[in-house]
């Protein structure tokens, strides 16, 4: 078998908190392959954002390991570390495009910025490449004038998607893409990004607290509940037959998976037998 292209072996993040230490991740441990399409859902405080900012190597492991493309990231000294983000091997696309894209630039500079910071390329190149990231994206080349403030919800959105494609990604982390989205803006994009995947072979790892809002989009559901991983398989298998009661929890309160809400009495069963 093919080397995945992200391994996570036994990876545990630990922080410290008014003079304690307290574990995020416990022993986690996820391989995601070249394409593949993943849900990582959770509930907020289960470790999910510092799961993704340790893919990208803005956070250490404490203990455990994090391979991209068979190498190890996490344990390079800083120089390289740099280096290797700077590759865009694995790039992070925000819940708020306003947190990634400066406001006070024209979005087509915030876009080239990656380019630029790797070199190499003459100035024609960088606008020529930014204006077919742009195309890619649904985004006409003028739009690369105009600053933030000027774009739509939904344009912002293009924008730090596109901003993230321009190194040519083979990993993109999708945190929340959608959920400050209008409803009808939230269809394009995920559409948008359905697209982007089987055209660039395009590995996915969408980050969400709702299950039913990813679970036609991807390959494979993985559920993080307090730092650890408690079911991780195919999306069809997870829905039809959760193993965890923090998974069946989260189907049974999406009606759209479930056929209808969980009941009161089920709900409070289920929760009495989550760890």
């Amino acid at each position: 078998m093919s080397e995945p292209l992200l391994r996570m072996t036994d990876v545990r993040v630990e922080r410290g908190l008014r003079g304690a230490r307290k574990q995020i991740l416990h022993g986690v441990d996820l391989t995601i392959d070249a394409g593949e399409k993943v849900g990582l859902i959770g509930e907020s405080g289960s470790g999910k954002t510092t799961l993704a900012r340790t893919i990208l190597g803005l956070i250490t492991p404490t203990a455990g390991s994090v391979e991209i493309r068979g190498q190890r990231v996490d344990d390079l000294p800083a120089a390289q570390r740099r280096a290797h983000r700077r590759t865009g091997t694995v790039q992070y696309v925000f819940q708020d495009p306003l947190l990634s894209l400066d406001p006070d630039i024209p979005v087509g500079e915030s876009i080239a910025e990656g380019l630029i910071v790797r070199g190499g390329l003459d100035r024609d190149v960088v606008r020529s490449r930014v204006a077919a990231v742009l195309s890619s994206v649904g985004l006409d080349a003028g739009i690369a004038a105009r600053i933030p403030a000027e774009l739509s919800g939904g344009q912002r959105q293009r924008i730090a998607i596109a901003r993230a494609l321009v190194l040519d990604p083979a990993l993109l982390l999708l945190d929340e893409p959608v959920s400050a989205l209008d409803s009808v803006n939230r269809i394009q994009i995920l559409k948008l990004l359905t697209e982007l995947g089987h055209s660039r072979q395009l590995a996915q790892l969408f980050i969400s607290h709702d299950l039913g809002a990813v679970a036609a989009l991807v390959d494979r559901i993985v559920v993080l509940y307090r730092g650890n991983i408690v079911e991780d398989g195919p999306t069809h298998q997870v829905i039809s037959d959760p193993q965890h009661p923090y998974t069946a929890l989260l189907v049974g309160s999406a009606p759209t998976l479930s056929g209808g809400a969980v009941t009161r009495e089920r709900r409070r069963e289920l929760r009495l037998r989550l760890p």
